[in-house]
């Protein structure tokens, strides 16, 4: 009967995996953009300096903590239904008329309440919104049978195509690219509402039996697990320090350039270039982490990302500058595919969403919202590539102390290997 069980989903694979990858592609594309040209839009359109700058995007973490803890919770209750999601990618469509028509009254109020409130809306549409879109995919593919990497595909390829045309629509006029937020965000509410079937003879491999009982104690029982606790250090001081590097590299990007538009659309193809590696790279990355194992894979990622970020800073020359970028077309296959699969693998699936909120975004944000300021004062006052050496030196420090304290996964429970037959 289990055997029956589990290879009912795979008869459906190819006729319910599709409008998935187009989940995944509209609500990156969006991720992609405000990520990616926020910054330069506040300090080209609201005019602010490195420390504003980073305080929206400390907005944005600290108020996503509110979020996280109880996105996890609501998300393992509904397990596979598409309220919350549904939500989250209605309320996203608003970005384009916000930073049209709010943002600068708001600003006019006061840099502070802007930030605020920009750090709500944006909070729960993205810094909270992520791990509710991302554990509803990979819970629907435990129902549906298929890889969650190749479903993450989408939004690798959204990085791309963002990139690709981000720059020239921010070229043409700043406020375009929210615009087009909009419209990606218009697609992922059909997505949600018309398409992305679940398999609901096989919901229960999703935690469904179990999402009813959850109480108080049970959720209380994740912090008192020495794992969850190193796993959280983990997404604190790799994954939280390789957003923060992020949030002003445009800016350091574009003084290896005479002109400010010539930096800009060569970041973009570079970037188009890094995000298209990593679409490659999500073709054959399941199978790789099945191989090594879903916690070698984070550690991996821990590695490569102390080499960029020192590199970086030691080596300040544009075309090594750009080579370490591309590195991060690996980084983030090893890192979406190896958190998946390790959550599953190490923790009750019960609770799935739960320890990924909290673990992977609780933590993250909480890094975020200190680091985003901290490293803002940084850069106006040391420069660039010496916060750049400190931020690398934190993620080796961690990388190595998780490399030796990290639980291994159990690799059944993880997907990595399949259950021998009887």
């Amino acid at each position: 009967m289990d055997n029956a069980q589990n290879n009912a989903p795979q008869k459906h694979r190819s006729k319910d995996f599709w409008g998935f990858p187009v989940t995944h592609f509209s609500y990156f594309f969006t991720w992609a953009i405000v990520f990616g040209y926020l910054t330069l839009w506040l300090e080209q359109q609201a005019h602010f300096n490195g420390v504003e700058a980073g305080m929206v995007f400390s907005m944005m973490s600290g108020i996503s903590l509110i979020f996280q803890p109880i996105f996890g919770i609501i998300s393992d209750r509904l397990v596979m239904k598409k309220n919350l999601v549904i939500t989250i990618a209605a309320a996203m469509i608003l970005i384009g008329p916000y930073f049209q028509w709010l943002f600068k009254p708001l600003l006019g109020v006061n840099s502070m309440f802007a930030a605020i409130i920009t750090g709500i809306y944006l909070s729960f549409v993205l810094n909270g919104g992520v791990s509710v879109i991302e554990q509803y995919v990979q819970r629907a593919s435990l129902t549906n049978g298929f890889e969650y990497g190749h479903s993450r595909m989408g939004g690798s390829l959204a990085g791309a195509v963002a990139a690709l045309v981000g720059g020239r629509l921010f070229l043409w006029s700043p406020n375009s690219i929210f615009w087009a937020c909009t419209v990606a965000a218009i697609v992922l509410t059909c997505c949600f509402v018309f398409s992305d079937k679940i398999h609901w003879d096989n919901v229960a491999a999703a935690g469904e039996d179990t999402s009813n009982k959850l109480d108080v104690k049970q959720i209380g029982s994740i912090f008192k697990l020495r794992n969850f606790w190193i796993l959280s250090l983990f997404y604190m001081g790799t994954s939280a320090i390789y957003d923060v590097f992020d949030q002003q590299f445009i800016i350091f990007f574009k003084s290896f350039f005479h002109a400010a538009a010539q930096g800009t659309l060569a970041y973009s193809y570079m970037t188009s270039a890094q995000t298209a590696l990593e679409f490659l790279l999500m073709i054959p990355m399941p199978w790789i982490i099945n191989k090594i194992g879903s916690r070698n894979g984070l550690i991996c990622y821990g590695v490569i990302l102390t080499i960029r970020i020192i590199g970086s800073a030691l080596v300040p020359s544009l075309p090594f500058i750009i080579i370490l970028r591309l590195l991060a077309g690996l980084e983030m296959p090893l890192l979406l595919v190896s958190i998946m699969k390790y959550i599953a693998g190490a923790f009750d699936l019960r609770l799935y969403a739960t320890v990924y909120a909290l673990s992977s975004n609780f933590a993250k944000q909480i890094s975020v919202f200190f680091f985003s300021s901290f490293a803002g004062k940084l850069y106006d006052q040391i420069g660039f590539q010496h916060t750049y050496l400190i931020l690398g030196i934190i993620v080796g420090v961690v990388t190595l102390i998780c490399a030796f304290t990290l639980t291994k996964e159990d690799p059944v429970q993880a997907g990595e290997v399949k259950e021998a037959k009887n």
